[in-house]
């Protein structure tokens, strides 16, 4: 099946469209800025916290390359492209002291890259804890000395920590319902307890206040499947932490079609939530700076004119590819 890049599909419509030539201009030097950037995301966590899973139930693996970094200090460090997206999946942490020494020293040298405009070129942190155990200390301490102080004042905007295997968090016969796929009771009140206190832990140490959550990111024996659980959540949370200029990479063809991935959820709306601000994003990011009326950043009023000149077989292909991977 024919893929669909969402740049080349909004240059195809300026160059067709009759609009004046300098907003056509102003446009395509909008995309030609957009195509040369990239959203980088580096994934960390204990070993078998789940990132590898989790990496697969939120994105199209399909389409990602195994990228190679020159850097010999992070040469542990496995780099995926997926269009203008850079996912970096770091080893687990606690196999070893001296594994764990070199572990850290590659997490440092990401954090400390910068782009070819002097930024950081690591724009998110997800940071991925094992629900199901009891020792947060090696984590934690990853957290606190290591990727707050290279974020900096950056932390907040930068950094999400997510508590996967929800499913398994609490011990005993309470611990998820199974056949509705969502937490007892009893155990989204251990859940929420365990994420606020994290939170407080890490504010404690570090002043500063982290996005926390917890997740199921599901697995598939062969047999027996577990679908995930707050996933939607989980992608949702990492668009919003995102300026628009970031935002928008994730729009192309970067996230999973798998539709049983985003079903499950503790709220209804997180997929049309991240459906409208993706959108927002195209439009904000193409739009930018062309004289075509106020409010460039809204899809409604008058931008909506020329909006739908410039960008309306996109919205079908996107609303339309989306409501069908998110079932609404």
């Amino acid at each position: 099946m024919k893929t669909t890049d969402l740049f080349s599909t909004l240059e195809n419509n300026i160059l067709r469209n009759s609009l004046d030539s300098t907003t056509k201009d102003k446009l395509l030097s909008n995309l030609s800025f957009l195509r040369k950037a990239s959203l980088n995301i580096l994934i960390t966590g204990s070993t078998g916290s789940g990132k590898s899973s989790t990496i697969n139930a939120l994105f199209d693996m399909t389409v990602a390359q195994v990228g190679i970094d020159s850097d010999p200090h992070t040469e542990s460090v496995q780099c995926y492209h997926l269009n203008n997206l850079v996912l970096w999946d770091t080893p687990g942490l606690g196999d070893g002291i001296d594994e764990d020494k070199k572990h850290v020293q590659a997490i440092k040298q990401l954090l400390n890259k910068r782009d070819n405009h002097g930024q950081l070129a690591i724009d998110l942190v997800l940071v991925i804890l094992d629900g199901g155990s009891r020792d947060l200390g090696t984590p934690l301490r990853l957290i606190n000395d290591i990727v707050i102080p290279q974020l900096g004042d950056e932390a907040e905007k930068r950094l999400i920590v997510a508590v996967n295997q929800a499913d398994v968090a609490l011990k005993g016969p309470e611990s998820w319902n199974y056949s509705d796929n969502l937490p007892t009771d009893k155990a989204k009140a251990f859940l929420e307890k365990q994420q606020n206190s994290i939170a407080r832990r890490i504010h404690k140490a570090t002043q500063i206040n982290v996005k926390t959550l917890y997740f199921v990111a599901g697995y598939s024996d062969g047999v027996n499947r577990q679908r995930p659980y707050n996933l939607s959540k989980l992608l949702y949370t990492i668009i919003e932490i995102l300026p628009n200029n970031k935002r928008v990479m994730l729009a192309n063809r970067t996230i999973s079609n798998d539709a049983d991935n985003w079903k499950d959820n503790d709220a209804s709306d997180y997929n049309k939530k991240t459906t409208l601000s993706l959108w927002e994003a195209i439009v904000e990011t193409t739009l930018q700076g062309a004289s075509i009326g106020s409010d460039i950043g809204s899809i409604f009023g008058k931008p909506g004119e020329i909006l739908g000149k410039v960008v309306g077989s996109v919205a079908g292909l996107f609303f339309g590819g989306l409501r069908y991977t998110f079932g609404f």
